[in-house]
């Protein structure tokens, strides 16, 4: 079974609730907020900046803001940043753990054509997309539709 880590679920969860707000966000705000605990929203925020997705200010007004719109944040940019390179199993390109039957096994290098499917599948997913989906579809406005202001 291919599964994510708890903390890019998180990682996902604070990167929506930083879009929500203003300015800059501190980690008890995103964990008040979000039911995170704020030890944990503290960790993920320090993965997303060294990930490069949010950039901290220091001082009394500091806290976290995103570095791009979540419609330029792919969801694999995101599980890149918190959980490394996306690699379905040790022998694919990119893998962090060495496969210990590389020079014997008859599938090495098989793997990378359904690991590169998956990865472009998530690169092609943003964290916009997400948000979107969680509105039923029944409740979506399409964007060629223009809803008249109310008198």
């Amino acid at each position: 079974m291919l599964r994510l880590s708890k903390l890019t679920d998180y990682a996902v969860v604070v990167l929506v609730r930083l879009s929500r707000g203003e300015g800059v966000q501190t980690s008890p705000g995103i964990a008040a907020t979000t039911g995170i605990p704020e030890p944990t929203v503290a960790k993920v925020l320090k993965i997303l900046a060294a990930g490069g997705l949010v950039a901290s200010q220091r001082g009394a007004r500091g806290g976290y803001r995103l570095m791009r719109p979540l419609a330029a944040i792919p969801v694999a940019d995101v599980i890149g940043a918190v959980d490394g390179p996306i690699a379905l199993t040790a022998c694919v390109d990119g893998s962090a753990v060495e496969c210990e039957s590389r020079g014997l096994c008859p599938m090495h290098g098989r793997w990378d054509p359904v690991n590169e499917a998956i990865h472009q599948a998530l690169v092609g997913i943003t964290l916009a997309d997400m948000q979107e989906a969680s509105i039923p579809r029944a409740f979506r406005i399409p964007a060629t539709v223009s809803i008249p202001a109310a008198e």
